[in-house]
């Protein structure tokens, strides 16, 4: 599939997940064969005020491209500001955020709180699409199946948002009502295909080969995009690659999830800080261990790591337990 200009073979694309989808995730996730990758949501007005924190999260490198740089707001002014200043960080497409379903998120009109008004969408789109414009670069909208069971307008806003100029939309199949519950409903991320003339990506619960092939079977759509699958598995990626070329997948085995592991933890040190990173680790290092022997009885220990030593050798005692 392609967005604009952008060439995406599979239409593989990894989430924009708040305290996840950092540099050192992106790059695994690419490592192992995400076509997209979306930085973590970014505030239209904390980067209009400079805010060093948030800009922090806008850095990005050669290695990781395509990557979108994905904003949330909801006054079209301060994205199309915005969005002129991220161009600092030369993001490959910028994303809108109509889909977050976080409660301080809607409670200040943002995120998925923009379902609930198609037209301040259609406005914000429109606003951010004619500033990017002379700069030729693609403008993608993560929505929403809706707000709530009442109101599940996916259609009307990815209209509203095609209309305004959006290059390729992203369909979660839930609405905010619903948080992440099941269950994700894929005939209305079907309808939006076949509503509009733009790509579109499927989203929700795409956790394997078989949900993601069946997803693109039923949606039609061009592409899916994996959230909290790829949470301790950049390895969805391949299996995914693997599936779409009709090719066997063997899943890594425990050694090799160690390297991927040290080095996944060693950058996020780098990049934020021992201090930081450790933290920040410990949820990263959970997920990767799932499912193996000990990984209950460590986690105790991984959330009580003070050092990059330490907890390398936590997760190490759990990969090579016999």
């Amino acid at each position: 599939m392609k967005i604009a200009h952008l060439d995406f073979p599979h239409g593989l694309f990894l989430a924009p997940m708040a305290g996840v989808t950092d540099l050192p995730f992106r790059a695994i996730c690419k490592k192992y064969g995400a076509e997209g990758v979306f930085t973590e949501m970014i505030s239209s007005r904390a980067l209009c005020y400079h805010d060093k924190k948030t800009a922090e999260l806008a850095v990005m490198v050669e290695t990781e491209r395509p990557c979108f740089l994905q904003l949330f707001g909801s006054d079209a002014k301060c994205m199309a500001d915005a969005a002129l200043l991220a161009l600092a960080f030369k993001p490959d497409a910028i994303d809108i955020n109509a889909g977050c379903p976080a409660p301080k998120i809607v409670k200040s009109g943002d995120g998925s709180a923009l379902m609930r008004d198609p037209e301040k969408l259609y406005d914000i789109v429109k606003a951010v699409k004619t500033a990017l414009t002379p700069h030729g670069v693609p403008l993608t909208v993560k929505i929403r199946a809706g707000f709530d069971a009442g109101h599940k307008n996916a259609v009307v806003a990815a209209l509203a948002c095609e209309k305004a100029g959006a290059d390729a939309l992203t369909v979660h199949g839930r609405t905010r009502e619903q948080m992440y519950a099941p269950p994700v409903d894929r005939e209305i991320i079907r309808a939006v295909k076949q509503s509009v003339g733009i790509p579109v990506v499927a989203n929700g619960d795409v956790t394997d080969a078989q949900s993601a092939l069946s997803m693109l079977e039923e949606t039609g759509c061009d592409g899916v995009m994996v959230g909290r699958g790829a949470l301790g598995n950049p390895y969805i990626f391949e299996e995914l690659l693997c599936a779409l070329n009709g090719k066997a997948y063997t899943r890594p085995d425990n050694e090799q999830i160690l390297t991927d592991v040290k080095e996944h933890i060693t950058a996020l040190c780098k990049l934020k800080g021992e201090y930081t990173g450790i933290r920040e680790s410990r949820k990263h290092a959970a997920w990767y261990l799932k499912g193996m022997k000990g990984a209950a009885v460590s986690r105790d220990k991984i959330n009580r790591s003070e050092s990059l030593e330490e907890i390398l050798q936590i997760i190490e005692s759990v990969c090579r337990a016999v």
